[in-house]
């Protein structure tokens, strides 16, 4: 008798056994969620504006794509471009159309991926390829300076083919030459004037460093009918930190590498009514030989002030003609007066030391001296003179962060 309800039971749990079975069937079966199929072609629900096959799409109109029927909508828009970038767009709230915002690239490939649902929201997807028409004229970028290795005060360099005005158009060249460094630092362009800029960190390179400049520039809308054109990517090796720094008072100049005192030089600068600029200058170049003539800063032959000189180890700092350089006809005032005409002049075995110790890019400090302060452009690198702050009212892309490091602008990791 109690044999009954065990046999019962055991029939109960085989029917919940296959009532389990059943159920997780049809969760397999047809009556799947929609959101977990797989998505269908979406070609016949959706329609884009591009061209196919080898015509070009018309730089001047935007893409568009728009859904097709009352049966489904558009989710989502993709639209990347052979250089990676994406192109900027609106998808309207009932998923009706999606328009592009930002401005086609020129002369490049588009993939462009559609995301869309239907009446029951399952998920669909058309993908189509279109190019671009080439742009009718390029902006030619030439980065500065030349690979090779510089001092920690070397500014990087743009020179444009045409003058940029507009602040937006500026904003995209900036964030189309990218700047790396390792190790890394933060840093900014400044527009020079229309046509240049100068780029620098907040302070100065680190020795040892490696910075490389490369350009996403090809193909960006700058103005009507002006794109970018390929730009030659850039190198550079920063060697150790040598900085000079010459006090006008005290007629010395105490040069360090890597913050130590490597030498001090007994030195004159310029005299009253020729007085050396004071502020960071950059080394520019070194000459061995110069010929330098008082009428090359505005001094009239026969003056009393007149001079014409053969000049060794010359290391230029302004284009202007300002140098450190060898004078041995000044040896006597060397250490106690300043009798130049603005330039910095020290005995010949110093100035031979000097000269194969320093290199393009170095720091040439001078301080305490009548001068004016170096103009930050326009004769030599001055860039530094002027603080963060105001290096940054000279960039187009605007300050973000704490720190106030220009927006993208910051120097990424090398890779």
């Amino acid at each position: 008798m109690n044999d009954i309800p065990r046999k019962r039971a055991i029939a109960s749990c085989t029917v919940l056994v296959m009532s389990l079975a059943a159920a997780t069937a049809a969760c397999d079966g047809p009556e799947r969620h929609p959101l977990s199929a797989r998505p269908y072609d979406a070609a016949k629900q959706v329609s884009l504006n591009a061209p196919s096959g080898s015509a070009k799409a018309a730089l001047d109109k935007p893409l568009e794509v728009i859904a097709k029927g009352k049966d489904g909508r558009i989710t989502d828009v993709t639209a990347v471009d052979t250089a990676g970038r994406y192109l900027a767009g609106e998808l309207t709230a009932d998923g009706s159309r999606w328009r592009s915002t930002g401005p086609l690239a020129a002369g490049t490939r588009y993939t462009v991926k559609v995301a869309t649902e239907d009446g029951k929201g399952a998920p669909g997807v058309r993908t189509q390829t279109f190019e671009t028409a080439a742009a009718g004229r390029l902006l030619g970028v030439e980065l500065g300076p030349k690979t090779g290795t510089y001092g920690v005060g070397q500014p990087l360099t743009a020179e444009l083919s045409a003058p940029v005005t507009d602040a937006v158009a500026r904003a995209a060249i900036e964030r189309s030459l990218t700047v790396r460094s390792s190790p890394r630092v933060d840093g900014a362009w400044h527009w020079v004037d229309d046509k240049k800029l100068h780029y620098r960190p907040m302070e100065y390179w680190p020795a040892g460093a490696t910075v490389q400049v490369v350009s996403n520039l090809e193909g960006v809308r700058i103005a009507d009918g002006l794109y970018g054109g390929t730009v030659k990517p850039l190198k550079l090796s920063i060697g150790d930190r040598i900085e000079a720094i010459t006090d006008a008072a005290t007629h010395q100049m105490t040069v360090l590498r890597n913050g130590e005192v490597i030498n001090t030089i007994p030195v004159t600068t310029g005299k009253p009514g020729f007085s050396t600029r004071n502020g960071v200058k950059v080394v520019l170049g070194k000459e061995y030989f110069v010929r330098m003539r008082g009428t090359s800063i505005g001094i009239p032959e026969g003056s009393s002030e007149s001079y014409d000189l053969p000049v060794y180890y010359a290391t230029r700092v302004t284009w202007s003609g300002e140098y450190v350089h060898a004078a041995p006809w000044s040896a006597g005032s060397q250490g106690w007066a300043n009798v130049s005409h603005g330039c910095t002049g020290m005995s010949t075995g110093n100035a031979e030391w000097f000269y194969n110790t320093v290199r393009e890019g170095d720091i040439v400090k001078v301080v305490n001296s009548l001068g004016s302060t170096m103009d930050p452009f326009g004769n030599g690198f001055g860039d530094w003179n002027l603080s963060w702050d105001k290096w940054l009212t000279g960039s187009a892309v605007p300050a973000t962060g704490g720190d106030g490091a220009p927006e993208t602008v910051r120097l990424l990791p090398q890779v």
